[in-house]
């Protein structure tokens, strides 16, 4: 049977499982190729933006990086402008934040990529809006999906259960020519392709055991001289722990803090910004200090970067794909969940309406797990050098100690020089590919220009006014 998708306009049904943001904007493309589209999710749309349970990790910190920004434009024009619009922050790096990385403090030189710093509800929201106003898009809330219609050689639907109706309530079926699982982290179709004979996606994992702490303040006096909209503090093998402070909408700031396994940072308020004393520098407990509390706070300890093989030969079904952290999921410290949610949502509008290929379930599944490859190649690639790092991906191979060395000499430089740090923080927001970190001007300053002196304390202004 061919394993072509089937998305032809006017003649298809395609169904996303899960409304969160790579499942909207899977919609949002699919809705481009199939008569209608349904969005199944366990949840009930908030009317305002406030945390949903099935994004667990909804109160902590999300940044949108220059990839995602980038992508989401191209799927929803003027998009950013309505996130402004709504009051996320945009904040110039390293120009807007005292950033602490790898031993050393970075020049304040002049912005070279852009993260907003709105909550994860609020992003969700305007995207949700967006998305949900399309008439071919309509949505299945308070339902869980429990596995998929069909066999091992093409899925013909999903199966269906509201909430709270039990285990022995009989699922319905909801029937499809396409499912796309972007159910997050906690999918459950691996053990859906077993149920209907198919082969469930090898796994890889690297787990270092991290864990974060999340609570909401209003910002108190600014510190004198100090001009700064964030702080952040990043941990590597020497220094394990991490502290961030960026504005969100309304005036406030999300401050988390990190540990790893053994050393997780408290829930208990006291306890939390005591923890912040464990941080090379106390910048962020002077802050703290001065700030009023106007949260609990909250805790996530899910962080291991999981990826699933999808892309890789196997007895799959035809009309079956998987995007988003269901595929793909990364330690969040790095902030590229939302972004690589809007990078494989463009891969999945260039692949089906490629006109030189047939766009295949293979192929169109191999097309999201490459968009996915730099930012594990950038999470799983740093964690698997953290102490007490766990799981099946964690051994270096021979081949990655050459580019763990220049990589090494690349964070050496990136601090106090301009050219190597805006290459670094392109290719780190995805903005750019890490072949960027090998464009001439910066081979030669790694090669063979001295480490530039960076500040030896937090710089509380911008470098242009600092003078």
């Amino acid at each position: 049977m061919t394993d072509q998708l089937g998305t032809d306009r006017g003649t298809r049904h395609a169904v996303v499982v899960g409304g969160s943001i790579a499942g909207l904007l899977a919609a949002r493309v699919l809705a481009e190729h199939a008569e209608r589209v349904t969005i199944v999710e366990r949840d009930r749309f908030p009317e305002e933006p406030e945390p949903r349970a099935g994004v667990p990790q909804g109160r902590h910190l999300h940044v949108l990086i220059d990839g995602g920004q980038r992508a989401l434009e191209r799927l929803l024009p003027g998009v950013l402008d309505e996130l402004r619009e709504q009051g996320s922050p945009r904040v110039g790096m390293p120009e807007d934040v005292v950033q602490w990385q790898g031993g050393s403090w970075y020049r304040r030189t002049p912005a070279t990529a852009y993260l907003f710093s709105g909550s994860r509800p609020l992003v969700e929201q305007v995207l949700r809006r967006r998305v949900l106003a399309d008439p071919r898009i309509a949505t299945v809330e308070g339902t869980e999906a429990v596995g998929l219609a069909g066999d091992a050689t093409r899925v013909r639907g999903v199966l269906l259960r509201e909430r709270g109706a039990g285990r022995n309530k009989e699922p319905r079926t909801l029937e499809a020519d396409l499912v796309v699982d972007a159910s997050g982290r906690g999918s459950r179709a691996p053990e859906w392709l077993a149920a209907i004979g198919a082969e469930p996606p090898r796994e890889e994992v690297i787990d270092t055991g991290l864990a974060y702490a999340t609570r909401v303040y209003r910002p108190g006096p600014a510190a004198d001289g100090g001009d700064f909209a964030g702080q952040y503090i990043v941990p590597n093998p020497e220094q394990t722990h991490a502290g961030v402070a960026l504005p969100m909408e309304g005036g406030r700031y999300l401050v988390t803090l990190s540990g790893l396994r053994g050393d997780e940072p408290p829930t208990d308020e006291d306890a939390f910004e005591k923890y912040t004393e464990k941080l090379p520098h106390p910048i962020l407990r002077d802050w703290l200090a001065k700030a009023e509390p106007e949260s609990a706070v909250h805790g996530f300890r899910k962080t291991a970067n999981v990826r699933r093989r999808y892309d890789l030969p196997g007895r799959r079904p035809a009309g079956f794909l998987v995007t988003g952290d269901a595929l793909c999921t990364f330690n969040p410290i790095y902030g590229q969940g939302m972004s690589v949610a809007a990078i494989g949502a463009v891969a999945l509008r260039d692949a089906l309406a490629d006109p030189r290929r047939t766009p295949t379930t293979r192929r169109v599944q191999r097309a999201l797990s490459d968009a996915s490859k730099q930012a594990w190649d950038i999470s799983a690639g740093a964690d698997k050098n953290m102490p007490g790092a766990q799981g099946d991906a964690v051994r270096t191979r021979a081949a990655d100690r050459p580019a763990a060395w220049y990589l090494k000499r690349v964070q050496e430089r990136a601090p106090g020089d301009p050219v190597v740090g805006a290459a670094f923080r392109s290719a780190l927001s995805l903005a750019e590919p890490l072949s960027a970190l090998f464009a001439p001007p910066v081979l030669r300053a790694v090669l063979f220009g001295p480490v530039r002196p960076a500040p030896t304390e937090p710089p509380l202004r911008r470098e242009a006014d600092a003078g």
